[in-house]
């Protein structure tokens, strides 16, 4: 429907005008991931950027020679859109999803319905083009992920309950050094294990080939290969007709929609190595990232600090570490970086005030 044309309030020139420059900023955004693209992924956010400039109109013709000068986007869609220039898509077409959802369209009178519908569906959209890319990191970068704040929240309790006890700063650092070599050795095992068991329990599963081997030899009145079909979830006509087909009756698969692949049902060793990523990489990831992490709370014992100074250093750092990590996991999954960031700041700090507390009331008087 058309707006009716009014004199815009200074409220609405203002509000207006931000959305014209997030349009304009999203625009560029898409366009630019739709030249770092390729294929169908490619005209999609094509088609996107398209969607967004027809907003940017809207908002001209409500805006008139309000519009002029062209407004500035914000320093965080700036950064975004170098983002979408130089770095890759998985990242930013994160943030873009969490920049879809936030569109006050749907509740601001002054948007069409369509451009709220658009909107909505932009998120949908752009969480459809995340998949691939989240899955590629579902694995390494998992083990990755979860080694950093293990070691993160694993050593900075270990040192402050040793810490709480008079422990020196030496023995502490000991303490810490001891700590990180451990844990990294149990975290790279611990993966390499569960990776290499779960990939073996899948591969197990994977249909043989031993259809085709054996068919000739069985007794087709007794069709016992049509069982195996009906194992793997067929109908009783598809298992019919492909056994049919192995036996020879039939050189191709006369009807479509009864065509099966061997591992149709099933993933294959390659999609296995999507999902859980490599046993020895995700071993190594753990390693890495756990030692990476637990190295961060006894940073600054490694440079001489102590006392009262180094705790609240070795805190300051193991926050910062923390909500860095946590808000790369809620970017990725689409939820708020800035909460998934709190949060784990909170469950690191208090394992270390519960390590804290229990070394002061278990203390030796370590000197």
């Amino acid at each position: 429907m058309e707006q009716e044309q009014h004199e815009p309030t200074p409220q609405e020139i203002k509000r207006w005008r931000r959305y014209l420059a997030e349009e304009i900023s999203e625009a560029k955004i898409y366009a630019s991931l739709a030249q770092r693209s390729q294929g169908t992924e490619a005209e999609i956010l094509h088609e996107v950027a398209t969607a967004e400039q027809r907003h940017q109109n809207h908002w001209r013709q409500l805006l008139g020679a309000h519009a002029e000068p062209t407004p500035r986007p914000s320093i965080s869609a700036h950064i975004l859109e170098f983002l979408a220039k130089h770095c890759g898509t998985v990242f930013v077409l994160a943030l873009a999803q969490r920049a879809e959802q936030r569109s006050p369209y749907a509740h601001d009178p002054h948007a069409t319905e369509a451009m709220a519908a658009d909107e909505a569906v932009h998120e949908e959209i752009v969480r459809a083009l995340s998949t691939a890319g989240r899955e590629k990191l579902s694995g390494n970068f998992r083990a990755a992920v979860f080694g950093a704040n293990d070691g993160l929240v694993s050593n900075v309790a270990l040192i402050m309950g040793i810490g709480a006890s008079g422990a020196s700063s030496e023995f502490i650092l000991l303490s810490g050094i001891a700590g990180l070599l451990a844990g990294a050795l149990s975290m790279a095992a611990g993966e390499f294990v569960s990776v290499r068991s779960q990939r073996e329990l899948l591969d197990a599963s994977n249909p043989t080939q031993i259809t085709l081997n054996v068919a000739d030899q069985l007794d087709i009145n007794q069709n016992e290969l049509k069982l195996i079909y009906k194992a793997r979830g067929m109908s009783e006509e598809a298992a019919t007709h492909r056994a049919q087909e192995r036996f020879g009756q039939f050189s191709c698969d006369c009807d479509p929609s009864l065509s099966y692949q061997e591992n149709s049902n099933t993933p294959s060793t390659e999609s296995h190595t999507t999902a859980l990523g490599t046993d020895i990489g995700a071993a190594a990831a753990s390693f890495s990232f756990f030692a990476s992490g637990a190295l961060i709370p006894i940073l600054p014992y490694v440079f001489g600090a102590s006392g009262t100074f180094a705790v609240f250093l070795s805190l300051l750092l193991v926050s910062t570490a923390l909500g860095i990590t946590g808000g790369i996991v809620g970017l990725l999954s689409g939820a708020s970086p800035l909460k998934r960031g709190l949060r784990q700041i909170a469950i690191g700090l208090s394992a270390a005030t519960i390590t804290y507390i229990l070394g002061l009331l278990f203390g030796t008087g370590v000197a």
